[in-house]
């Protein structure tokens, strides 16, 4: 994979052999909080519209009020210790790092500064080693548990902690203690091989537990890798990496850690791509701040997360999607294994979110799969220099608070349902694009430019839930199919002629409340399938944002009033509440009182404004003024993974 350089700042090491400095420990601690908090406020402050400011309190539901906000820096929780069980440690071999190592205790062999663990049984370390490494090389049947007790450990021509054999290592870190790992930027490696190639390395399972604080500077490559499985259950852990932070290559799991990563590669990644059950990342708890040059999370397989606070930055954020990274990115999907990936959370297979609060600036997809990608929980704010949401094949909404406050497309894939949840998008371009094809990384350097295009079997299906879209592009855009049954569906649209608010290949509205308001030239409404009624109104001239739109029957019930965030010409609108036979008229401008939610008022009265027109609901679909142009969705060639 072509790596994407970022500035490391490591504690550099002017070693030649082992020899180098080791003395103070790196200060650690908890990680700050400035990076999830700085990218909570760009969330807040991204772009002018009401779409936007619903961002900063990721909720705002139907009915006027919020169901959540994001976390901040005051609300950033601190993960609570976790009970460790160290009675395994009270008849421990104990080794004692320093000029001259003190080994108390079996299964232990020192040379120069070199430590070799040789069997199964725990071990206590404690001290410093200049230029040495601690090896574990025990049978393939035992177990080993090292408790690190304040240990500052250096080398320049390997891993500091080389971990070669044994059925299973457990890394404890003490309660209460600072523990450092520094490696240099060269190893002296076999002809022929290249491992090993992290500042803690190990070719089997991999466990890191403890209520003390771990800090690893990775000036070779990688921070912390498994060949097997790594887990962290527990620990205050901060990674500084040339390469990948944390690396599993069966899989990652985390839960009750702190963990903090600067990587110039992959925040956190799992490989294996040769076996559907392995090669995934579990996130269960904990807090997580990592900023990358590519992936912020990356697994093979499996992606989810079941909880914690996790913010993302990765490739300079989102800020940086204009920048040619690289060169020409890939053109189809064969080209991906060499095509840089800078997106915040990517699994191959699958991502699936339960829950969690996550926050993510990235320069390229904050959430990708090459397959399914399923949100049934959780906070979840984007900043995002191409897709909010990406699946290939279907992207599926159950539930949690979605606010994408910068995209270039905040939905994307060939399918996408939305049964429930609060989603609020904002997009340079479609608000949500169905199409198909192979998505990824923007080719060079501009989002938007892959192979996702038009095929069947593409839809979207809107059963339930809160949808608020701005879209300077479609808003709603199917290259296939639109089902609504229920929900609620707010549009602001486009303003230029060339886009429409909603662009489909057929609309069947047979429930829920929809509202999409923009450009003219390009105007759609439902189609005749649909069993609900639903009126468009395309108006004599452009009206000016922020003009209220009200609608209300011949009985003078106040049936709508609405502020756009843009100019808009055409009004589409479908309720339970239009029924066939009455005639209702639409008012331009005027006063609102009551509350307003994503410029959809409640309560209050409307006064004021200039009657535009006047429509008897006489059929499925009433139309007003000149009909728009639109057909079917797409057009724009997609983009790439």
């Amino acid at each position: 994979m072509n790596r994407l350089f970022v500035t490391i700042l490591i504690p550099a090491l002017i070693l030649s052999g082992c020899a180098g400095a080791s003395g103070g420990s790196q200060a650690g601690g908890a990680p700050t909080v400035s990076a999830y908090q700085a990218v909570v406020d760009a969330a807040a402050t991204v772009g002018t519209t009401a779409t936007v400011e619903a961002a900063a309190t990721v909720g705002a539901t139907a009915t006027v009020g919020t169901t959540g906000a994001p976390a901040t820096a005051t609300s950033l929780p601190a993960v609570e210790p976790v009970a460790t069980d160290l009675s395994d440690f009270e008849e421990a071999t104990t080794i004692a790092l320093g000029e001259a190592i003190q080994v108390a205790g079996p299964g232990v062999a020192v040379s120069g500064g070199t430590v070799t663990i040789t069997a199964g049984g725990a071990y206590r370390l404690s001290g410093a080693l200049r230029d040495g490494q601690l090896i574990v090389q025990a049978p393939d049947t035992d177990k080993v548990k090292v408790l690190l007790s304040g240990v500052d450990i250096a080398c320049a021509n390997s891993a500091p902690i080389y971990i070669i054999s044994a059925e299973k290592v457990t890394l404890t870190l003490a309660d209460g203690t600072q523990n450092t790992v520094t490696d240099s930027e060269s190893y002296a490696l076999a002809e022929g091989e290249d491992e090993p190639n992290a500042a803690i390395f190990s070719k089997e399972d991999l466990t890191i537990n403890g209520n003390g604080a771990l800090v690893v500077n990775a000036n070779h490559d990688h921070g912390i890798a498994s060949k097997d499985s790594l887990k962290i259950t527990a620990g205050n852990i901060t990674v500084n990496a040339v390469g990948d932070g944390l690396r599993g290559k069966d899989e990652v799991t985390i839960k009750d850690a702190t963990i903090a990563i600067q990587a110039g590669g992959d925040g956190i990644q799992s490989s294996n791509d040769a076996d559907p059950e392995r090669g995934f990342v579990a996130i269960e708890s904990g807090t997580l701040q990592i900023t990358a040059g590519l992936d912020g999370i990356q697994a093979e397989t499996d992606l989810t997360i079941s909880g914690g606070y996790i913010a993302i930055s990765t490739g300079g954020g989102s800020a940086n999607s204009s920048q040619n990274r690289g060169g020409m990115w890939g053109r189809a999907a064969a080209a991906t294994a060499d095509t840089p990936s800078a997106k915040g959370l990517k699994g191959v297979a699958s991502v699936t979110i339960d829950g969690g609060v996550l926050v993510i600036d990235s320069s390229d997809d904050a959430i990708h799969s090459n397959g399914t990608v399923t949100i049934n929980g959780g906070e979840i704010t984007i900043a995002s220099g191409d897709d909010g949401v990406h699946a290939d094949t279907k992207l599926e909404i159950n539930g949690g608070a979605i606010a994408i406050a910068k995209s270039y497309e905040g939905l994307e894939s060939a399918i996408i349902v939305i049964h429930d949840g609060n989603i609020h998008v904002a997009a340079s371009d479609d608000g949500l694009n169905v199409a198909g094809g192979a998505d990824g990384s923007a080719m060079g350097g501009r989002p938007g430019q892959g192979m996702f295009n038009t095929s069947s079997g593409q839809y979207l299906e809107i059963a339930g839930g809160y949808l608020a879209v701005d879209a300077q592009g479609d808003g709603l855009d199917s290259n296939g199919t639109i089902k609504m049954s229920g929900g609620t569906a707010i549009v602001n649209g486009p303003t230029s002629n060339g886009n429409g608010a909603l662009d489909h290949a057929g609309f069947q509205m047979t429930g829920g409340f929809l509202l999409a308001v923009g450009s003219a030239g390009m105007a759609q409404a439902p189609d005749a399938s649909s069993t609900q009624y639903a009126l468009m109104a395309n108006l004599n001239s452009a009206q000016a944002a922020g003009a209220l739109v009200h609608i209300q029957s011949q009985d003078g019930k106040q049936v709508l009033t609405f502020a756009p965030t843009k100019p808009y010409q055409s009004v589409v609108f479908s309720s339970p509440d239009l029924q066939k036979g009455e005639t209702y008229t639409i008012s331009i401008g005027g006063k609102a009182t009551g509350s307003a939610t994503d410029g959809l008022y409640s309560g209050g009265a409307h006064s004021g404004g200039s009657q535009a027109a006047s429509l008897t609901i006489s059929s499925i679909i009433t139309t007003y003024g000149s009909a728009g142009m639109g057909g079917f969705g797409g057009g724009r060639p997609g983009r790439q993974p």
